[in-house]
C-alpha cells in the first residue's frame, strides 16, 4: 500500500512522540499495563461504535487480555503473526501505534490499512503483522505458508497463530496442522478458547472439547493453559516457542479465556447466562495480575492511577489524530483491487 504514513503520528499537535512500546516485555508489571492499554482501548471502541464513528462489524477483546499480552511476550521481531477477526489487542501488543489501529476503525487513510481493512483487517508487514482476518480459521494456512516461507529463506523465525475455539472444527485447522507437522514447519498454533463460537458453546460442537488433545493427535506438543493468568500464558508461550524455533516442529497451546463482552456488537447474549460471565468475571485477568502485583510490592493504587492516567492520554491523542485525518477518496475505491505495478 501506498500513502500510509510512518509509525510517527501524521503531524498532529499534542500527538503522542512515540507508539506504544513493542511487544516482548516480559516484566509483570509491563504485561499489566500492556492489557490495561488493550482493555480501554477496547471500551473506547465500544463508545465509538455506539456513536455510529465505527461502521462494520466490531469484536471486542475484553476479558482475553492475558492471551495476547502473555503469547506476544514470547515473540522476538524476526517472528510472524497471524491474529483473528478479534485482533485488536494482538495488534496493540505488537506494538503497532493506536493511532494508527484507531483511524482504521473510523475508515481514514491514516490506518494501518488506509481505512479499507476496518477492525477485522489490521495489518502491518513491517511488524511482521499479517493480520486480521474476517473469515474463521482462514489465518491457520496462511501461517504455515509463512512458516514455510521463512524456513525456505532461513529464517530462524517462529509463525505464531492466534484462533478461537470455533476455527477447531474447521477443515482448515486439521489440514493446517497436519501440514505443519508433516513438514515439522515453525508454527505456534495459539487457541484462544473462550468456550463459544459466536453463541455456540464448545461442549455442542466439539466431539472432543479439549483442543490439545486433538492437536496432540498429529504429533506435536500440546498444552492447555490457564488463560486469565498472564503469566501463565506468558511462560508456556516462552517455552513453547523456544522449541519452535530450534527446529522441534510445530506445537499448539490451548489458552482457556472468556470474553466478557457480547460475541459482536449485534449479539443479543442469549446463549449464556449472566452468573455464568460473573463467575468469569471475578477472574478477570487485570485484577489477576494486579493482585499479585500489589501482594509483591511492584503495584500500589498510586502507580495504578498513573498507569490509568498514561493510558487514557495515549488514547484520547489516538482518538484525535484518528478523527483529523482524512477519509479514502470515492474515486480511489477501485486501487488494490489489482497490484498496481502490474497494471
Amino acid at each position: 500500500m501506498t500513502g500510509r504514513p510512518a509509525d510517527g503520528p501524521p503531524g498532529g499537535a499534542g500527538a503522542p512522540a512515540a507508539p506504544s512500546a513493542p511487544a516482548g516485555a516480559r516484566d509483570g508489571l509491563a504485561l499489566w499495563r500492556r492489557m490495561l492499554l488493550v482493555r480501554r482501548f477496547e471500551e473506547t471502541c465500544a463508545e465509538l461504535y455506539a456513536a455510529g464513528r465505527i461502521r462494520g462489524f466490531l469484536h471486542l477483546y475484553v476479558g482475553e487480555e492475558a492471551v495476547a499480552a502473555g503469547a506476544m511476550a514470547a515473540l522476538g521481531p524476526e517472528d510472524a503473526v497471524v491474529a483473528t477477526y478479534r485482533e485488536h489487542a494482538h495488534a496493540l501488543c505488537r506494538g503497532m501505534p493506536a493511532w494508527s489501529l484507531m483511524a482504521e476503525m473510523l475508515g481514514m487513510a491514516e490506518g494501518c490499512s488506509r481505512g479499507r481493512g476496518g477492525s477485522m483487517h489490521l495489518f502491518d508487514p513491517s511488524r511482521r503483522f499479517y493480520g486480521g482476518n474476517a473469515i474463521v480459521a482462514a489465518g491457520l494456512p496462511t501461517a504455515v505458508g509463512v512458516a514455510l516461507a521463512d524456513r525456505m529463506r532461513g529464517r530462524r523465525a517462529v509463525t505464531a497463530c492466534f484462533f478461537g475455539d470455533g476455527a477447531v472444527a474447521e477443515g482448515a485447522w486439521h489440514e493446517s496442522l497436519n501440514l505443519a507437522a508433516l513438514w515439522r514447519l515453525p508454527v505456534l498454533f495459539l487457541c484462544e478458547n473462550n468456550r463459544y463460537a459466536m453463541g455456540t458453546e464448545i461442549t455442542r460442537a466439539l466431539a472432543e472439547p479439549r483442543v490439545a488433545r486433538l492437536a496432540a493427535r498429529y504429533g506435536m506438543p500440546a498444552e492447555a493453559v490457564d488463560g486469565m493468568d498472564v503469566e501463565a500464558v506468558a511462560d508456556a508461550a516462552g517455552a513453547a516457542a523456544a522449541r519452535v524455533r530450534d527446529g522441534a516442529g510445530p506445537a499448539l497451546l490451548e489458552l482457556e479465556t472468556y470474553r466478557f463482552r457480547a460475541h459482536s456488537m449485534y449479539d443479543a447474549e442469549r446463549y449464556r447466562s449472566k452468573a455464568e460471565v460473573a463467575r468469569w468475571r471475578r477472574r478477570d485477568p487485570l485484577t489477576v495480575q494486579g493482585d499479585r502485583l500489589r501482594a509483591a510490592g511492584a503495584l500500589d493504587d498510586d502507580a495504578a492511577a498513573e498507569a490509568e492516567r498514561r493510558v487514557a492520554e495515549e488514547i484520547a491523542a489516538a482518538v484525535a489524530i484518528a478523527s483529523a485525518g482524512t477519509p479514502e477518496p470515492v474515486e480511489d475505491l477501485l486501487r488494490f483491487v489489482h497490484a498496481e505495478e502490474a497494471l
